[in-house]
């Protein structure tokens, strides 16, 4: 169900717009006619610094926990994809206090800011991998109890219900998106999330990985692309489904993860398997359903093609002088 709200010409707002999913969101609503606002950190100096470009973006820098930056930021937008996260799963839970004021904290002072904006829709990167926690049924769908083993989790599900907080007090739109686990180009491979692009950095560089616990664990992979398709037609819905899970709908454990890096780069892969750790659930795959039917919306691209794809652009990264 199709709403006014993307709209030729709409302005939306990417927080994270540097960032491996902001960068790709930023390209789809370019390419779309879309104006675009693109919010994140500066490097080097200190406060707002503002560049336009011909192009239809407009380049904000400045800092998510500062008031008067959220303010500038979202002034006269008409949709806001929140893609800004501080931590992740592992850090949060060895500084919650920061994983609070940081993001559930920033997160209340941007809702403030949007309803003061008159922002018509606000669109959440959640995280489907944590909010459930242990799963009881696969795969997870949207009414599966939410118990999380992080901070991180509990930070995400927390702003889930502060959205639907400020829309009951003040109407303001929403849609969460609790997304599975993306890849694709632009992800880190020094980074200590995103297992596909870690995996394929270090094979692709001839070093060993290492598998905490036996490669058991099964995850829900997809690609940036299909991500991107179902950010931008979140933002357009208007029905009542308003958290939506966002994955690839196939569960692949880590052991048949390298198998697929190795079939998609023809190189051996060694690897040295480590205590598991804690915090990582068994397993953790999406049912998308109701993304299928409210978005018109599925995943397109398979996970061999999507690491294939993948594996091309680290290795030219790599191959750069």
């Amino acid at each position: 169900m199709a709403s006014n709200l993307m709209v030729s010409g709409a302005r939306c707002l990417v927080l994270g717009g540097k960032g491996f999913l902001g960068s790709h969101l930023v390209d789809a609503l370019l390419q779309q006619g879309y104006r675009v606002r693109s919010f994140d950190r500066a490097k080097t100096v200190s406060g707002p610094k503002q560049t336009s470009t011909a192009s239809g973006i407009e380049l904000v820098e400045g800092n998510f926990g500062n008031d008067s930056d959220l303010a500038a930021a979202v002034a006269g937008c008409d949709v806001c994809f929140h893609l800004i996260s501080t931590t992740l799963p592992k850090s949060s839970n060895t500084d919650p206090v920061f994983d609070i004021e940081t993001n559930l904290v920033g997160t209340i002072r941007l809702l403030n800011h949007a309803v003061r904006s008159g922002l018509r829709k606000l669109v959440f990167v959640s995280s489907g991998g944590t909010v459930y926690g242990r799963t009881q049924a696969l795969p997870l769908d949207e009414n599966h109890p939410t118990n999380p083993m992080s901070s991180y989790g509990i930070v995400k599900l927390s702003i889930e219900k502060y959205l639907e907080l400020y829309r009951l007090l003040h109407g303001l739109e929403y849609s969460v998106v609790r997304l599975s686990n993306p890849y694709g180009e632009r992800q880190r491979t020094d980074a200590s999330q995103g297992a596909v692009a870690v995996f394929l950095g270090k094979v692709l560089k001839g070093e060993p990985l290492e598998i905490w616990g036996d490669g058991s664990v099964v995850r829900d992979y997809i690609y940036v692309s299909d991500v991107t398709r179902a950010l931008v037609a979140a933002a357009g819905y208007s029905g009542e489904d308003r958290v939506l899970n966002i994955g690839s709908g196939q569960g692949t454990s880590l052991n048949e993860l390298i198998a697929a890096i190795s079939r998609a780069t023809g190189k051996e892969v060694v690897r040295t398997y480590l205590p598991a750790r804690s915090f990582d659930v068994p397993a953790s795959v999406l049912c998308t359903e109701r993304a299928r039917r409210a978005l018109a919306w599925r995943p397109e691209v398979p996970l061999l093609e999507g690491i294939a794809r993948t594996a091309g652009w680290i290795g030219s990264q790599l191959n750069q002088p």
